[in-house]
């Protein structure tokens, strides 16, 4: 099946999907899939990882039905199989209140892991906004995210961008919730 055939989005509504990906590995591994088809050697080499780890996870990712063997090619006698991503978009559930975000834990691990010499833009910033205001600035941050999503070359370095756009919680609910 080709790539271009893909749903737009995934919702893992599973525990055994919801397993897969709260996995930082799988995490990377779903990230090196997401713009070509990618045999498991391939992922191994970019995540410098064993190729019976890469396997492991790589299969484990397809059982929960993340990811999809898209094309299969023989070379000397042996079945080589390019796995993509089973949608675009891979949309995880609100962890609820009090659970962990699993999309932002791997983010901060993967900008804690990536080149500390290398090029970032990494911002905070606090606002006060009308609930029009916050909606807007949500709806132009997706539209943003979908608009450079659009525009990636597979054959140009990765880069990520994640945001979070929230309302805080107030100080009396961040002490209720420390007790």
């Amino acid at each position: 099946m080709p790539t271009d055939d893909l749903p737009e989005t995934l919702h893992v509504t599973t525990d055994e999907q919801l397993r897969a990906v709260s996995n930082l590995t799988r995490h990377r591994i779903m990230a090196v899939l997401r713009f070509e088809p990618t045999t498991i050697t391939q992922v191994a080499e970019r995540l410098g990882l064993a190729k019976g780890s890469s396997s492991y996870h790589v299969r484990m990712l397809e059982r929960a039905g993340l990811v999809k063997v898209v094309r299969t090619r023989k070379v000397r006698g042996v079945t080589e199989r390019y796995y993509a991503m089973a949608a675009r978009a891979i949309v995880l559930p609100d962890p609820g209140e009090g659970g962990p975000d699993v999309l932002m834990r791997h983010t901060v691990a993967d900008l804690e892991a990536a080149p500390v010499d290398g090029e970032r833009h990494v911002r905070m910033a606090h606002l006060r906004l009308t609930d029009e205001q916050f909606t807007e600035l949500g709806a132009r941050l997706e539209a943003l995210a979908d608009e450079y999503r659009e525009l990636s070359d597979p054959s140009l370095p990765d880069a990520s961008l994640v945001f979070a756009l929230f309302h805080p919680a107030s100080g009396e609910q961040a002490e209720a919730d420390a007790k």
